[in-house]
């Protein structure tokens, strides 16, 4: 089943008012998770998991998700500069695929790009040393980005 492009504008008529987001920045070796707080105001990187099998993966991510008790799930997508999916594009929206079969939460995506260097720029700016960094990037970009969706979601 193709799993549609969908904004978390769009979703979001489908969440309840107190109902909270989890972001997954997917990397070759980890997965950075970051969650919103109830009212959608505010995005924080929560931990990075290192990937293992697809079915361990899934499985940490949505005792994650109903901890959180989130109402969707918002994936970073990796397009190209000029807004293209290349292969990790694809990757991602297999993921996503295989994931959707394991949940019946909404899976969004979310442009990405630049999300990694904003998150070392915050990290750097917060005086995280730089090999203090690499444990906390993936989270931190995906706090980037789940908090650039509720930004406009609640604009």
């Amino acid at each position: 089943m193709a799993i549609p492009l969908l904004s978390l504008e769009t979703a979001g008529i489908l969440f309840a008012r107190h109902d909270r987001v989890m972001a997954l920045d997917l990397g070759a070796k980890t997965i950075g998770i970051a969650v919103s707080d109830a009212e959608r105001k505010w995005a924080s990187g929560l931990k990075t998991l290192q990937r293992g099998k697809f079915t361990a993966d899934a499985a940490e991510i949505l005792k994650i998700a109903a901890h959180y008790s989130v109402a969707a799930i918002v994936l970073g997508l990796p397009l190209n500069m000029d807004g293209s999916m290349g292969p990790r594009a694809q990757a991602t929206r297999a993921f996503a695929r295989h994931l959707s079969a394991l949940t019946p939460l909404p899976i969004i995506f979310e442009d990405e790009r630049l999300s990694t260097e904003a998150a070392h720029e915050t990290l750097e700016a917060a005086g995280v040393a730089g090999r203090h960094r690499k444990g906390l990037i993936d989270a931190a970009a995906a706090e980037v980005f789940l908090q650039a969706a509720l930004n406009r979601l609640n604009a």
